[in-house]
């Protein structure tokens, strides 16, 4: 097959969770003998090499402004005439949704990978956010299909458009054996240090991560990984917010010290919060490192309950407070969060997109929807505006795989689904049902509830699900009170907790 991969910086990756994607997913099918082309974008003195990893790389220039740099890039290639007999196109962004008439036009399939909800990021305008929600409406529309990385985009197009998604999530860098040579030209020492990585952007919080370290008696400094493209003000900020603990590294483009680091440091913090699933998160998951999170369906996707949640600049402190005390549970956090990585692999990201390109070349539309809004006030929220919903049904199910009953459990949602029926699926970590169950029009929520095993008969399994029914009743007993669903369905092992819950709220 001939693939166009449109609308990013492109290769080698130096940048942002697009590009990484590309080179990732792009560099298999090549390997695999398919055909893929990535426009890219030059920078001053940098090489521009005609091929990258059996990629061919096509140059076009850009306006050199935030506003215009993306689209003004997209515009050029799209008209290319390299794009001649290509098979099928991925469009990164929704912003450059304009841009997909002229590919239909010239005959080229078209699937747009959304990325996160750009329009709450602050560093636009009112028109910018205007721009970015009409762009998202445009694209349901102009797309023969649309792909979500996460199971809450592909909720918000669900909600908002009644639009269907392919669920593609990003893969995760496996990470073992790093070593930690590089860290002494930096005063650092390995499991000695808390780290963020990110860009000094409002919606990344970086800010209220540095402020809520500051509060703390954290003893192991902060290290900030990270700069501002378009924000002196917001660094300034967080200079100043600084103590003489935290180290602000700016940028750091090498790769193998970024690994280092991720691997190295005794705790992850990890702000962002407008969407998707974060390539940083995934990259501090596949090294096994505790993380902290700020507190969003989007995250919660990824760590499920092996981490800590903040949304404030206190709670970060009282985290980061509870991980250095803590070392066994730090230890334990960590263990399982590589064990959730795993599923997150690039190769099999790299057949999931293969296969859609195929289906797309075969003449593939996901059903055509209007554009409207159908359904606003979605939100993030870890209590999902999905759960007001009276008509709804609700099933809490113990496990994400999808084994016999666990099918038997789709095909049945599924038919509720296809009949109208609003239904909500709460499963305590992702898995392959959550991507399945979303493709079919189930909203999916990563909720902890604990789970009756066999094991709770040994004192150590009673113990373990006593302390999960105390950790897991808050979330649950919010679920229940805020929810005004009808229909509440309960997994037998996951009976205990909704029983207590339910008695004691309602």
């Amino acid at each position: 097959m001939r693939i166009a991969m449109i609308g990013t910086r492109g290769v080698p990756a130096h940048y942002g969770g697009f590009e990484t994607a590309i080179e990732e997913i792009g560099s298999r099918l090549a390997a695999r003998g398919e055909e893929v082309i990535v426009f890219c974008r030059p920078v001053e003195g940098e090489p521009r090499p005609k091929t990258y990893r059996g990629m061919q790389l096509i140059w076009l220039p850009a306006l050199k402004k935030r506003s215009l740099e993306t689209l003004s890039h997209t515009a050029l290639s799209v008209l290319h005439p390299g794009l001649k007999g290509v098979d099928a196109a991925i469009v990164f962004n929704a912003a450059n949704a304009p841009f997909l008439p002229i590919l239909k036009m010239r005959g080229i399939p078209v699937a747009t990978h959304v990325d996160g909800l750009e329009w709450r990021r602050s560093k636009w305008g009112a028109v910018g956010r205007r721009y970015y929600r009409t762009m998202e409406s445009y694209a349901v529309r102009s797309s023969n299909a649309i792909i979500a990385d996460a199971p809450g985009i592909a909720d918000y197009y669900r909600h908002e458009f009644g639009a269907s998604s392919k669920m593609i999530a990003y893969g995760a860098p496996h990470l073992s054996d790093i070593g930690h040579d590089r860290l002494g030209d930096l005063g650092l020492a390995p499991d000695a240090y808390h780290l963020v990585v990110a860009r000094f952007e409002p919606e990344n919080h970086v800010l209220e991560i540095v402020q809520g370290y500051v509060a703390s008696g954290a003893t192991l400094p902060l290290v900030v990984v990270g700069s501002a493209p378009y924000s002196d003000e917001y660094s300034a900020a967080i200079t100043q917010a600084a103590d003489d603990r935290v180290r602000l590294l700016g940028g750091v483009w090498d790769q193998e010290l970024l690994d280092q680091l991720y691997f190295n440091a005794a705790t992850y913090l990890h702000g962002h919060s407008v969407g998707g699933t974060n390539p940083s998160l995934l990259r501090a998951a596949g090294a096994g490192t505790p993380t902290i999170a700020f507190d969003s369906v989007f995250n919660r996707g990824v760590i499920g309950e092996t981490g800590w949640y903040f949304r404030t600049p206190a709670e970060v402190a009282d985290r980061i407070n509870m991980a250095e005390a803590d070392e066994t549970q730090r230890l334990h956090f960590g263990v399982a969060l590589k064990a959730r990585a795993a599923a997150y692999d690039w190769d099999q990201v790299a057949d999931d997109y293969l296969q859609l390109c195929r289906d797309l070349a075969r003449g593939y539309r996901a059903p055509r929807v209007s554009g409207r809004r159908s359904r606003p006030g979605w939100n993030d929220e870890p209590a999902s505006s999905a759960l007001n919903d009276h008509d709804a049904m609700v099933v809490a199910h113990p496990s994400p795989d999808l084994y016999g009953s666990d099918r038997v459990l789709l095909e049945t949602l599924s038919s509720f689904a296809a009949s109208g029926q609003r239904v909500v699926l709460t499963l305590p970590e992702s898995g392959p049902l959550v991507s399945e169950a979303v493709e079919r029009g189930v909203d999916v929520q990563i909720r902890r509830s604990p789970i009756l095993r066999k094991s709770a008969l040994t004192l150590g399994g009673a113990v373990t699900l006593l302390r999960e029914t105390i950790q897991a009743w808050g979330p649950s007993a919010r679920l229940l009170r805020e929810s005004s669903a009808r229909t509440l369905l309960v997994n037998t092992v996951t009976i205990p907790l909704w029983l207590l819950v339910g008695k004691r709220t309602g």
